[in-house]
Protein backbone atom coordinates (compact mmCIF):
# COMPACT_ATOMS: atom_id res chain seq x y z
CA UNK A 1 0.00 0.00 0.00
CA UNK A 2 1.31 3.50 -1.16
CA UNK A 3 0.12 6.68 -1.03
CA UNK A 4 0.08 8.45 -4.37
CA UNK A 5 -0.77 12.49 -4.52
CA UNK A 6 -2.28 14.29 -7.54
CA UNK A 7 0.08 17.32 -5.89
CA UNK A 8 -0.18 20.22 -8.14
CA UNK A 9 -2.77 21.82 -5.66
CA UNK A 10 -3.09 19.79 -3.26
CA UNK A 11 -3.71 21.26 0.27
CA UNK A 12 -2.62 19.32 3.26
CA UNK A 13 0.74 17.99 2.19
CA UNK A 14 2.01 18.09 5.53
CA UNK A 15 -1.26 16.26 7.05
CA UNK A 16 -0.46 13.38 4.30
CA UNK A 17 2.88 12.60 5.22
CA UNK A 18 2.34 12.75 9.34
CA UNK A 19 -0.05 9.94 8.44
CA UNK A 20 1.90 8.32 6.12
CA UNK A 21 5.02 8.15 8.34
CA UNK A 22 3.03 6.97 11.23
CA UNK A 23 2.17 3.94 8.92
CA UNK A 24 5.93 3.96 7.05
CA UNK A 25 3.93 3.86 4.30
CA UNK A 26 5.41 5.19 1.13
CA UNK A 27 3.88 8.31 -0.52
CA UNK A 28 4.90 9.68 -4.10
CA UNK A 29 3.87 12.79 -5.20
CA UNK A 30 3.44 13.75 -8.66
CA UNK A 31 3.42 17.38 -9.58
CA UNK A 32 4.43 19.17 -13.77
CA UNK A 33 7.36 21.27 -14.22
CA UNK A 34 5.69 24.15 -13.19
CA UNK A 35 5.34 23.94 -9.17
CA UNK A 36 8.03 23.28 -6.68
CA UNK A 37 7.53 20.72 -3.94
CA UNK A 38 9.75 19.56 -1.16
CA UNK A 39 9.81 17.11 1.00
CA UNK A 40 12.17 14.63 3.40
CA UNK A 41 10.00 12.41 3.32
CA UNK A 42 7.81 11.91 0.13
CA UNK A 43 9.17 11.08 -3.46
CA UNK A 44 8.44 14.09 -5.53
CA UNK A 45 8.04 13.17 -9.29
CA UNK A 46 7.79 15.54 -12.04
CA UNK A 47 6.09 15.68 -15.32
CA UNK A 48 5.55 17.75 -18.23
CA UNK A 49 3.07 20.83 -18.43
CA UNK A 50 0.03 19.94 -19.82
CA UNK A 51 -3.91 19.13 -19.71
CA UNK A 52 -3.84 16.27 -17.52
CA UNK A 53 -0.62 15.13 -17.71
CA UNK A 54 -0.25 14.59 -14.06
CA UNK A 55 -3.08 12.78 -13.48
CA UNK A 56 -2.23 10.20 -16.54
CA UNK A 57 0.97 9.92 -14.43
CA UNK A 58 -1.41 9.05 -11.11
CA UNK A 59 -3.55 6.86 -12.87
CA UNK A 60 -0.94 4.93 -14.59
CA UNK A 61 0.54 4.48 -11.25
CA UNK A 62 -2.54 3.53 -8.87
CA UNK A 63 -2.43 -0.26 -8.68
CA UNK A 64 -4.96 -2.63 -6.15
CA UNK A 65 -4.30 -1.39 -2.51
CA UNK A 66 -3.26 1.84 -3.13
CA UNK A 67 -4.98 5.50 -1.86
CA UNK A 68 -4.87 8.08 -4.02
CA UNK A 69 -5.49 11.90 -2.79
CA UNK A 70 -6.78 14.07 -5.52
CA UNK A 71 -9.64 16.70 -6.33
CA UNK A 72 -10.32 15.01 -9.31
CA UNK A 73 -13.39 13.36 -9.83
CA UNK A 74 -12.36 11.78 -12.77
CA UNK A 75 -9.29 10.78 -11.43
CA UNK A 76 -10.79 8.99 -8.57
CA UNK A 77 -12.98 7.50 -10.77
CA UNK A 78 -10.47 5.34 -12.87
CA UNK A 79 -8.47 4.44 -9.62
CA UNK A 80 -11.68 3.01 -7.83
CA UNK A 81 -11.66 0.65 -10.80
CA UNK A 82 -8.43 -0.45 -10.12
CA UNK A 83 -9.19 -1.33 -6.79
CA UNK A 84 -6.94 1.78 -5.04
CA UNK A 85 -9.18 3.79 -2.30
CA UNK A 86 -9.61 7.45 -3.47
CA UNK A 87 -10.01 10.58 -1.20
CA UNK A 88 -9.79 14.23 -1.19
CA UNK A 89 -7.39 16.68 -0.03
CA UNK A 90 -10.59 18.08 2.13
CA UNK A 91 -10.55 14.95 3.54
CA UNK A 92 -13.92 13.13 1.12
CA UNK A 93 -13.77 9.24 0.78
CA UNK A 94 -14.66 8.82 -2.97
CA UNK A 95 -16.46 5.34 -3.49
CA UNK A 96 -18.62 3.78 -5.68
CA UNK A 97 -21.24 4.72 -4.28
CA UNK A 98 -20.87 8.12 -4.09
CA UNK A 99 -18.47 8.98 -7.32
CA UNK A 100 -21.59 9.00 -9.47
CA UNK A 101 -23.63 11.78 -8.19
CA UNK A 102 -20.45 14.12 -7.96
CA UNK A 103 -19.43 13.43 -11.50
CA UNK A 104 -23.63 14.21 -12.44
CA UNK A 105 -22.89 17.32 -10.23
CA UNK A 106 -19.96 18.39 -11.93
CA UNK A 107 -21.62 18.00 -15.51
CA UNK A 108 -24.59 20.38 -14.34
CA UNK A 109 -22.04 22.71 -12.73
CA UNK A 110 -20.19 22.95 -16.34
CA UNK A 111 -23.40 23.23 -18.07
CA UNK A 112 -25.19 26.23 -15.85
CA UNK A 113 -21.89 28.08 -16.17
CA UNK A 114 -21.55 27.70 -20.10
CA UNK A 115 -24.99 29.20 -19.84
CA UNK A 116 -23.97 31.98 -17.77
CA UNK A 117 -25.49 30.93 -14.51
CA UNK A 118 -23.21 31.62 -11.44
CA UNK A 119 -22.09 28.79 -9.87
CA UNK A 120 -20.79 29.23 -6.20
CA UNK A 121 -16.95 28.03 -6.01
CA UNK A 122 -15.74 25.53 -3.13
CA UNK A 123 -15.58 27.13 -0.16
CA UNK A 124 -11.86 27.79 1.43
CA UNK A 125 -9.97 25.45 3.27
CA UNK A 126 -10.77 25.25 6.87
CA UNK A 127 -9.23 23.39 10.47
CA UNK A 128 -12.05 20.77 10.05
CA UNK A 129 -10.97 20.21 6.23
CA UNK A 130 -7.74 19.36 7.71
CA UNK A 131 -9.00 16.89 10.31
CA UNK A 132 -11.20 15.21 7.84
CA UNK A 133 -8.28 14.23 5.67
CA UNK A 134 -6.09 13.03 9.09
CA UNK A 135 -9.24 10.77 10.32
CA UNK A 136 -10.09 9.71 7.03
CA UNK A 137 -6.91 8.64 5.85
CA UNK A 138 -6.02 7.05 8.77
CA UNK A 139 -9.60 4.82 8.45
CA UNK A 140 -8.76 4.24 5.02
CA UNK A 141 -5.47 2.86 5.58
CA UNK A 142 -6.35 0.63 8.82
CA UNK A 143 -9.40 -0.74 6.68
CA UNK A 144 -6.92 -1.77 4.04
CA UNK A 145 -4.41 -3.09 6.40
CA UNK A 146 -7.58 -4.96 7.95
CA UNK A 147 -8.21 -6.38 4.53
CA UNK A 148 -4.84 -7.76 3.87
Amino acid sequence: MRIIVDADACPGKNIIEDVAKSYRLEVIMFCDINHILKSNYSSIKYVDSGFQSVDMYVVNEAKKEDIVITQDYGVATIVLGKGSSAISPKGKIYSNDNIDRMLFERHMHSKLRKSGVKVSNSKKRTHDDDERLRNNLTKIIKNNLNRG
